[in-house]
């Protein structure tokens, strides 16, 4: 009976666990890395872009803040697009063309990144905002002229060399109007280098800043005539951080008696914004859209850090860690029963070595086998040594009697008579049936038995056998009679199945007593003719039964010819048997004879003609 291995057992199961197993820990490693190193670039490059639009954003309201219109802003374009790798696009309100990094015809994003407007955004003097204020480099009327920009700059080198001789250094700073401004170290106390400098005012208002004012002062005077606010006089503030100089450098003298002080603020800073945009307005460029997509360009920034590339090599270091052990692991359970397979394998034939059965699965199973292997060897071997001493029996009997006979035939005692004779022919021909039945094992065993097969009639079989057999079963007082199916026909060799019959029908007949009956049986089973040889005799122990096929084996122990032959025709019988393609079987029941069943395949009578 095959042994069933239970499923967690299985060898093929075990090693798809560790295959799964390893692919499960490989795929979390990469996922792992995946989302580490994934989200890490992703948050780089993410600021990297905001960073490089806040910078095309910022490029592109310096130029509109100093510039009257868009006409070469081409070239500013283009340089753009090749230093970040972006496509940029400009288009006025109207979606109207105005310059693009992009081949002619290309289709302009879906929706404007960034609205260009340097009176209404200031990109300028906070890094990465947008500020809802004038851009400062919009100075427009507030520009000075080469020839005040060096009366200035000649004032703030004065003033500069006497903050010096105070110890106060003092750094020059040009603003987006032109104006030199002196920047002083943050906490550092100047009032007393201010006073003792002040003959040298570098922050002196210019005659072209006057008129710019006086021009400002005319736009906002009807807007705080509205808010009931009386303009006062105007200053300019200078910062030398390049803020806005103007925006809170308004001052004025008095406020309206009927509002107060904060709402009168924030009405002026209402009315200087609008007129500071209507002033600046002629000198800047018209508003514009800014349309980002990825450029032609576009390098690849997705650069490994030293930190991502320890994550990989420590992950990958791990996953083979875990793969080497678990495989470590499998191979020595797998391994080792196999090394004691071979280490019983190579031992010495004769000493039949077991090897322990330790496990449930293929290889416990491969166990087991080769100790039935081992198991079957040896009992072979004892066949073998048995069947030698059988031989060696059965024919030293006929030559011991022949020799014997002779020897006195030789010397005179005996004469040689007739009884004699016959004695003498009758142990040679024991001789000639030992032989005959040992040369017909051999060509079974080494396959080179003949065969001459041809369409033959189980009834005519049996008819020829029972005829065969008729004397000696009549001499032992035994019937003998034969009943045959007309359908059971088979293509076989009729001397080699008379010879299996016959056989069998010997036995029957051996083992029968006086007032018994043997009887031969054929019938039609399906694709099989089954042909039995049934007698009435003592019939066959149990234990035994096991036995009747094997070579030289007699149930008399004794190994008296008396009650059987040689112990080989039943193995003949098996083989002759074999040999057409069937199997021979035996039943019994003590006391009530033996049943010897041949089943054989079964070929369709042939067609009467």
């Amino acid at each position: 009976m095959k042994r069933r291995i239970p499923l967690r057992k299985r060898l093929l199961v075990r090693l798809l666990f560790v295959s799964a197993l390893i692919a499960v820990c490989s795929v979390a490693a990469t996922a792992w890395l995946a989302v580490t190193t994934t989200t890490s670039a992703l948050k780089e490059e993410q600021g990297q872009d905001i960073a490089a639009d806040n910078s095309i954003l910022a490029r592109l309201s310096g130029y509109a803040a100093t510039h009257p219109d868009w006409s070469d802003v081409r070239r500013t374009v283009r340089d753009l697009a090749h230093q970040t790798g972006r496509r940029i696009a400009l288009t006025s309100a109207d979606r109207s063309l105005v310059a693009d990094s992009a081949p002619g015809g290309t289709p302009l994003p879906p929706r404007p990144a960034a609205t260009v407007d340097p009176l209404r955004t200031d990109t300028y003097t906070e890094t990465g905002a947008q500020l809802s204020g004038i851009d400062p480099r919009a100075v427009g009327p507030y520009r000075v002229t080469a020839e005040e920009r060096d009366r200035l700059d000649a004032l703030a080198a004065k003033r500069r060399a006497c903050y010096e001789r105070f110890g106060v250094e003092a750094t020059v700073v040009r603003t987006p109007s032109g104006r030199p401004v002196l920047d002083s170290p943050d906490g550092v106390d100047i009032s007393y280098a201010n006073q003792s400098c002040e003959d040298w005012q570098p922050d002196i208002t210019t005659p072209t800043e006057k008129r710019a004012m006086t021009d400002l002062a005319a736009l906002i005077r009807p807007c705080l005539k509205k808010a009931g606010i009386e303009l006062g006089p105007l200053y300019l503030t200078l910062d030398p951080s390049g803020k806005d100089p103007l925006g809170a450098g308004y001052l004025f003298k008095k406020y309206a008696k009927t509002r107060t002080v904060k709402t009168a603020t924030q009405a002026e800073q209402r009315c200087v914004l609008s007129a500071r945009r209507t002033q600046l307005e002629p000198y800047v460029a018209p508003v514009a859209e800014l349309f980002l997509g990825i450029g032609d360009q576009n390098p690849s920034r997705f650069d490994m850090s030293a930190a991502n590339k320890a994550k990989v090599i420590g992950a990958a270091g791990l996953v083979l860690a875990v793969t080497f052990a678990v495989t470590a692991v499998v191979a020595v359970r797998l391994v080792r029963p196999l090394r004691a397979l071979t280490a019983a394998a190579q031992q010495p034939p004769e000493l039949h070595v077991r090897v322990p059965v330790t496990t449930r699965d293929e290889t416990g199973i491969l166990a087991e086998a080769f100790n039935g292997l081992a198991e079957r060897r040896e009992r072979l071997e004892v066949q073998r040594k048995a069947m030698v001493s059988d031989i060696a029996h059965e024919l030293r009997s006929p030559l011991t009697n022949i020799r014997g006979w002779l020897e006195v035939v030789r010397d005179g005692v005996v004469a040689p008579d007739p009884a004699l004779l016959a004695s003498l022919h009758e142990e040679s021909l024991v001789l000639q049936r030992i032989i005959d039945d040992l040369q017909d094992l051999a060509a079974a065993d080494a396959g080179t038995l003949r065969l001459h097969r041809e369409p033959l009639p189980a009834g005519d079989l049996l008819g020829q056998v029972t005829a065969a057999h008729r004397v000696a079963a009549d001499a032992a007082g035994v019937a003998l009679r034969a009943e045959a199916d007309d359908t059971a026909w088979l293509e076989a060799d009729p001397v080699r199945m008379r010879q299996a019959l016959g056989n069998l029908v010997s036995n029957a007949l051996r083992h029968t007593p006086a007032d018994g009956m043997v009887t031969l049986t054929a019938r039609r089973d399906g694709e099989e003719v089954v042909l039995t040889v049934a007698d009435t005799g003592t019939g066959i122990a149990p234990e035994d039964l096991p036995h009747v096929f094997d070579r030289f084996w007699r149930a008399e122990k004794s190994r008296s010819r008396r009650t059987g032959g040689s112990g080989l025709g039943l193995p003949i019988v098996r083989h002759l048997v074999a040999a057409h393609g069937g199997t021979a079987e035996a039943a019994s029941e003590p006391g009530q004879g033996a049943v010897f069943t041949l089943r054989l395949p079964a070929v369709a009578p042939p067609a009467e003609g």
